[in-house]
């Protein structure tokens, strides 16, 4: 970018006539003013820091001052995994929930496709969360994913059980063992169990039918 500055010639006098000479100002030119080169670096770092954010999935403090350890009705239920709150967040009339370290098959209309115990696994969820209230607990590492969902782990009531042990340790849900977190070797442990007892899904679950992301872990454990 450049911009183009008359400036007076100093060899014309007040009656001159003659064509002031143009100065040429590109972004170097900037650059070489403090103030203009702090604040462009700080415009960067906010940048960097917002990217670095979205891409990581990492949330914001702000998280943990408004969703950790708070109760919230669930308005919305879309599978075994996700449901929505009633706290606005940015945009949003809600807040869309993830639960942290569990992975429930795929249901029909997902992009995906209706995959091996989906149906059930949303049936689990839905009849656990339908017109309940439920206090969200958050993990400091991380409190969002890749699409901007709250990660928590879901607690109904006084239950110290969480939603998420739930689901893995009755087979309606895959350890999520893609991602560190609070409670992954807890829930590895779970599934160890529901696994060895043909809990849900495990009964007869083709490796087939398991998430692609499973599907490689299986194959990288033979």
């Amino acid at each position: 970018m450049s911009l183009t500055l008359d400036t007076p010639d100093a060899s014309v006098g007040r009656g001159g006539a003659a064509a002031r000479p143009a100065v040429r100002v590109t972004w170097r030119y900037y650059l070489h003013r403090p103030v203009a080169r702090a604040l462009l670096i700080v415009a960067l770092l906010a940048l960097g820091s917002a990217v670095y954010r979205r891409l990581s999935g990492r949330g914001t403090p702000d998280d943990l001052t408004r969703y950790h350890d708070r109760t919230f009705a669930v308005v919305h239920i879309l599978d075994g995994d996700t449901f929505d709150v009633n706290a606005r967040d940015g945009e949003h009339a809600a807040t869309r929930v993830r639960l942290w370290g569990v992975d429930t098959p795929e249901v029909e209309g997902s992009r995906d496709g209706a995959m091996h115990f989906g149906a059930e696994a949303s049936a689990f969820t839905r009849s656990a969360l339908a017109g309940r209230t439920v206090r969200l607990v958050l993990d400091s590492e991380r409190t969002r994913d890749l699409y901007g969902r709250l990660l928590a782990y879901a607690y109904l009531d006084d239950d110290p059980i969480s939603l998420n042990e739930k689901l893995i340790d009755g087979g309606l849900a895959y350890a999520d063992l893609r991602f560190d977190h609070a409670y992954r070797a807890r829930f590895e442990a779970l599934e160890k169990h529901a696994r060895k007892s043909n809990a849900g899904l495990w009964k007869d679950v083709q490796p087939e039918q398991m998430p692609a992301w499973r599907q490689r872990i299986e194959a990288s454990r033979r």
